[in-house]
Order: C-alpha cells, then structure tokens, then sequence
C-alpha cells in the first residue's frame, strides 16, 4: 500500500460505527452535553499516541507492529520476548472484541428498517456481519487496497453530509443545556469524564491500523509517520457530534439505538432518515474490513517468528495473505457478538492499556536511550512531553473504567505470563534459556 490506501484504512477503522453508535453511551457516561469534554480530552490523548506510535513505526517497519516494538524495546533475548508474547496474546482476544463492537452496532441500525426485530435476530445480523467482512479480506494485499480506497470515499461523503447538516442546523442551546452543577469538581465529574474520555479514545481508535501491516507499505519510512498523523488531524468527530447533539436534545438522544437516523429524521423526514442509515450501514462494514486487515497480521507476523502458534504462519497458498489468521479472527468476531455492546467497549480499552498501550509508551523512551543502533526517520514533537500526556491519558482512562474490568485486564495478563512461562520452559527460551 502506498500513503493512500494506508491512510484510508486508518480513517476506515477510526470513522466506522463508533461515533455513530456511542453518542448516547458517552452522554449517559455524565448524563448531559458536558460529555464533549471526553472527545476533546480524547483528541489530545489519541494525538500524542498517534505520535508514539509514528516514531515507533517507522523505525521499525514490519507486519505485526508492536510485536517487533516492544521485543526491541525491552530486550528481544530477554524482556522483550515475553512483553511481545503478551502483545500476541491480548490481540487474540482484542481482535474479535474490537470487530464485534461495530458488529454489534450494524445490527442496530438495521433495527431502523424493523424495529420489532427480536434479541436472536439482532445477533444473527451482528455474527453475519462478522463472516461477510471475513469472505471480503479472504484476497491479496493490492485487491485489499482498491476495496479500501472506495469503501473510504463513501464513508467520507457520509461524515461530510452528516457534520455539514449538524453545523447548519445547530442550535447553542442544545449544547449548552447542562443538567444543575455539572460542571463542578466532585468524584462523580472525574470518574464521568474518564469513562467518557474512554468512549471517545474508542471512536478515535485505529489511527495505528497501518503499523499493524506495514510490512506490506512502500517507502514506510514515510507513509507510517504522515498516514497517522494525517488521520488523527482529518477526523472530524468533535464537528460532527456537536452538530448531532445540537439538533437532538440530549435526553431523547441518550435513549437513542440509531442517533443518526433519528438525526437526519427530525431534520429531513424519513425517507432520507432512511438513506443516512445505508451509508452508516456501508460505513460501518468499511470499518470492520480495516479491523480485521490490520489484526490478522499480528499473530500470523508472530508465527512466522517462532514466537506463537504455528497455525497462524500459514499463507494462501496463490493468494499469499495470511488465511488462517483471518478466518480465525473472523469467526470468533462472530462468536463474540453474543455480549452486549457496553461490556465489549470497556473490555476492548482496558486490555489494550492493561497489556500494550502504556508499555509501548515507555518503549519509546527505552529505545531513545538504550538502542542507538536503530534509526528514527520520524520523531516525535515535543518529547518527552508528548509520551507524558499519553502516558496520563491512557493511565486516566483506566483508573476511570472501573474495578471490576480493571481485574479481568490484569487477570487476562496473569493469565497470558503464565501460558507465556510454560512455553518458554518447553522450548528454552527466557528466562529458562
């Protein structure tokens, strides 16, 4: 892929469902219009990440991303080994998390053409959702491109429409319209923040799809660094979602399951109502494609290293694209369509800060210091300041997601050091080298 087709499938993953599907969870979050503090606390967070993550990149270029990040970092024959384990392990879990969020959501927008359709039903349409975008990313790499340039002018023109119709018609006092004492400092403003902030790093997420293919990127040097940063500058969910919550009031907008369709009704009638819900279908599918091209290629870049399961080195044997990877991702996206929309988001988040966001953070740091001998053609803007506010943000946003997921993310890295430590002792690695 070249700087477009990876940018397009950075703004896939970040413009998909979310913004769509999440505007009642985050104003339910501080029960009132004052949550668009989360999405500009978000902004900035996702901002100084996406730069980590652009220095990371391109001094690192290779399929798998944080895989080769964190075992370079922390000591490829010693740390490093189990840091890049557990990166494997957490993806296998946070793949069919991430794929079965939007999912999740496609299905409620379809509720828009039924709105009787049963529990079951709206299931079935998540899980085939989950297979469809599986058959579609089952081809080489340049078809995955093309498919990923059109698929992104659509969402484009989509995002436009929406946040031009939101801008022109929005009125101030819908935003404004705060609930008594809103904004005053007190335990529940900072723990309503963080949770809202946590849906909003949830939207912004998937500015760093690129990192996860760029083995298969020209000149990644270059397209990794300004794909990243390109995307989190172009995204417009802050317009978009004041345009959205200054038309809808928010309490009729919090007990929303298609905000946008609702949107675009009270604007324009039903029969564009209608047509808004198409394209957020169309864009939603667009985004799981991004998903599922970006994570397939963690565990099969592992594989082919020795570093996890066998089974997911294996290529098409013509097509020569990870086959194993995808279908196995694809089909346990579909089994995890079974949980409910909330508890996926929050899972989703806490695992990556838990077993990846805030290590990889540091690992910046460590290679500055410690590994001269790898060249950095892109470095971050106003370092170490930059890592610092990432760092908090991710640090805030879990404190703020609540003990019981906290536990279950630690649990989950428990679990993983464990299964890391028994394989390491059958095959001699550290610290059992």
């Amino acid at each position: 892929m070249g700087l477009l087709g990876a940018t397009s499938a950075n703004m896939l993953e970040m413009i998909g469902v979310g913004p769509f599907i999440t505007i009642p969870i985050l104003l339910a979050k501080m029960n009132g219009p004052q949550a668009i503090l989360g999405w500009v606390l978000g902004a900035l967070v996702a901002l100084c990440d996406g730069m980590v993550w652009a220095e990371l990149g391109a001094a690192m270029p290779g399929t798998g991303g944080p895989l080769r990040y964190l075992s370079e970092a922390y000591g490829p024959e010693g740390l490093g080994r189990l840091m890049s384990f557990l990166f494997i392990w957490q993806t296998i879990f946070l793949a069919p998390l991430s794929i079965a969020s939007g999912a999740i959501g496609f299905s409620q927008y379809a509720r828009f053409f039924s709105p009787h359709m049963g529990w079951w039903q709206e299931k079935g349409i998540a899980m085939a959702v989950c297979l469809l975008i599986t058959f579609m990313l089952y081809r080489d790499i340049r078809a995955v491109e093309r498919l990923s340039v059109g698929m992104w002018i659509v969402v484009l023109a989509t995002v436009g429409w929406i946040t031009i119709a939101g801008l022109w018609n929005l009125d101030t006092r819908r935003l404004l319209d705060f609930p008594p004492a809103a904004l005053a400092p007190s335990r529940a403003f900072f723990f309503g923040l963080g949770g809202a902030t946590l849906i909003a790093m949830y939207d912004y997420g998937g500015y760093n799809n690129v990192c996860f293919f760029a083995g298969e990127v020209r000149e990644p040097d270059k397209v990794i660094p300004r794909s990243i940063i390109w995307s989190v500058v172009a995204v417009v969910y802050l317009s978009m979602n004041l345009g959205i919550i200054g038309v809808v009031p928010w309490r009729e907008a919090i007990r929303s399951t298609s905000i946008v369709s609702d949107f675009i009704r009270r604007l324009y009638g039903l029969r564009w109502a209608q047509v808004a819900t198409v394209l957020v279908l169309w864009t939603t599918l667009a985004s799981l494609f991004a998903v599922l091209l970006g994570y397939s290629r963690v565990p099969y870049a592992a594989a082919v290293e020795g570093r996890f399961f066998a089974a997911f080195g294996r290529l098409h044997p013509s097509r020569n694209f990870p086959s194993f990877s995808v279908l196995f991702i694809g089909i346990s996206s579909a089994l995890t369509c079974l949980m409910t929309l909330d508890v996926v988001i929050n899972a989703l988040i806490v695992i990556q800060v838990v077993v990846q966001f805030m290590a990889q953070i540091l690992a910046v740091t460590l290679i500055r210091r410690n590994r001269p001998d790898i060249a950095r053609p892109y470095r971050m803007a106003l370092y170490p300041a930059t890592s610092v506010v990432a760092f908090m943000g991710w640090l805030y946003v879990l404190i703020a997601s609540g003990l019981p997921f906290i536990l279950a993310g630690l649990g989950l890295l428990l679990f993983g050091t464990m299964i890391y430590l028994l394989r390491a002792r059958r095959v001699a690695e550290w610290p059992f080298a």
